[in-house]
């Protein structure tokens, strides 16, 4: 005789390996040899087992969920059919009801669904506060809840305890699960400016790619390894490897187009990898794509692009009118970038009056550094050199170090100490020798560069050459 017990027991066996398909023979086998009850519990197993693939599965959900009610129309009010119910009408619709009795249920399957529910309902603090220890759950749902628990905290912007539910969520789960998982962590720690350690989490969920395996979608992990490669893609730009950059990003197209469709954000990270290789007109053109498949929230992202790459391309009136859009939409978290860069157009335009209240806005929003080199570059245009080397050094404190922004910051300030007559040779010294360190001999600057610093040694010289009456 079939059971639900003894059926569910087989089944938690199979998924807690990962082998999904001998989870799906063995209940809807045991559910064409049961009686209508006991098929009628199974079916809403089944349903909780396509519930696990996500928004494509809701056809599969629905059908599993009508079985179990024709086979006994009582299980409609059951804790678990409510539960999975409200997780479908939250996966479409983007909220449901979701009862306090399942939030309290003594079943941890009926407490899973309902967390589900409440996160794809928008409510991320209601999830976290559902009881609903680990332990308690079968091996499958073990990482899935650290994982729904670690959107949560993402949700209420808490990205440090994301990433450490990530990475616990990764050390429950096996093979191209625990993968994701650890490029969800990436993912953070990338966000976090933590560029190191997302390269060594990366470096381990690379090695859990082994080809297709039996049971599995090969789609599913060549779009998965397109990630990696878009992630891993990021970490090296910022850890200053542009052409290694490239190759991964390369990889992450040829792999979108084999298994998927192209997405926005590679072609946003082709764009920001050709321009830090210098490749302009590369860059504004895949930055174009990106905003071609942007969807509306990611708009504004790849219209800041567009305005940038535009202003290296020294076009700064179609820089202007792509920055002013994004400055009309309200909840782009860099306003104050987006206009520390209209008040470098302003400037470049000759709106020198325009640009220094532009920047003054920005800088007192938080763009320091950007806001900096036009206040610096306007006061130099005015002849305040005294005023333009404070920007120039407030540069070069706030700038990470080697970019491009620090090291303007260095050629700037020895310019205007070589303009005032190197009233400090040792200070104008130590910018130029800065530099000069992050400047090519192929560029016009390293000329003068040399020039400087060759004048600031010659005068500390003759100082350190003076002697007391």
């Amino acid at each position: 005789m079939i059971s639900v017990d003894a059926t569910w027991e087989q089944v938690k066996e199979a998924l807690s390996g990962d082998d999904y398909a001998v989870a799906f023979d063995t209940l809807e086998q045991a559910m064409r040899e049961a009686a209508p009850p006991v098929r009628a519990e199974l079916a809403l197993r089944l349903a909780h087992l396509h519930s696990l693939y996500g928004d494509p599965a809701q056809p599969d959900v629905r059908r599993a969920l009508n079985q179990a009610y024709a086979a006994d129309a009582s299980l409609r009010s059951s804790p678990l059919a409510l539960a999975l119910e409200a997780e479908l009408a939250a996966r479409a619709q983007g909220t449901a009801v979701i009862a306090a009795e399942l939030v309290a249920d003594p079943d941890p399957l009926v407490r899973y669904h309902a967390l589900c529910a409440l996160a794809l309902s928008a409510r991320p603090q209601e999830a976290l506060d559902v009881a609903l220890p680990a332990a308690e759950l079968p091996p499958h749902l073990r990482w899935r809840l650290r994982s729904w628990q670690a959107d949560a905290h993402e949700a209420l912007g808490q990205s440090t305890e994301a990433a450490l539910l990530y990475a616990e969520a990764a050390h429950l789960a096996s093979g191209l699960n625990r993968a994701v998982m650890l490029q969800e962590q990436a993912a953070l720690l990338l966000q976090q400016g933590d560029f190191e350690n997302a390269r060594q989490v990366l470096e381990r969920a690379r090695t859990l790619y082994a080809g297709p395996r039996p049971g599995t979608d090969p789609n599913e992990e060549g779009l998965n390894l397109a990630t990696w490669h878009y992630l891993m893609a990021q970490v090296r730009l910022n850890l200053g490897q542009p052409e290694a950059a490239q190759e991964d990003i390369r990889e992450a197209a040829r792999l979108e187009g084999l298994y998927g469709d192209p997405s926005y954000g590679v072609a946003l990270v082709q764009g920001q990898v050709l321009s830090h290789l210098g490749r302009l007109e590369d860059a504004l053109a895949a930055f174009e794509q990106a905003l071609a498949r942007a969807a509306d929230p990611d708009r504004p992202y790849a219209n800041h692009e567009l305005g940038v790459a535009l202003l290296d391309l020294d076009r700064p009136l179609e820089a202007r009118e792509k920055l002013e859009e994004v400055l009309l939409v309200p909840d782009y978290p860099f306003h104050p970038e987006v206009l520390a860069d209209i008040a470098e157009c302003d400037y470049r335009l000759g709106r020198l009056p325009e640009a220094q209240l532009e920047a003054e806005q920005a800088l007192a929003q938080g763009a320091v550094v950007p806001a900096s080199v036009v206040l610096g570059n306007v006061a130099l245009d005015y002849y305040h050199l005294d005023d333009a080397l404070d920007h120039y050094e407030r540069v070069v404190r706030e700038a990470v170090h080697g970019s491009r922004d620090w090291v303007v910051g260095h050629q700037m300030a020895a310019d205007v100490m070589a303009q005032q007559g190197f009233p400090d040779p040792a200070a104008a010294y130590a910018h130029a020798q800065q530099a000069l360190e992050h400047t090519p001999e192929s560029d016009d600057w390293h000329v003068t560069l040399r020039d400087h610093l060759s004048r600031a040694q010659a005068l500390m010289g003759r100082s350190a050459g003076r002697t007391l009456n």
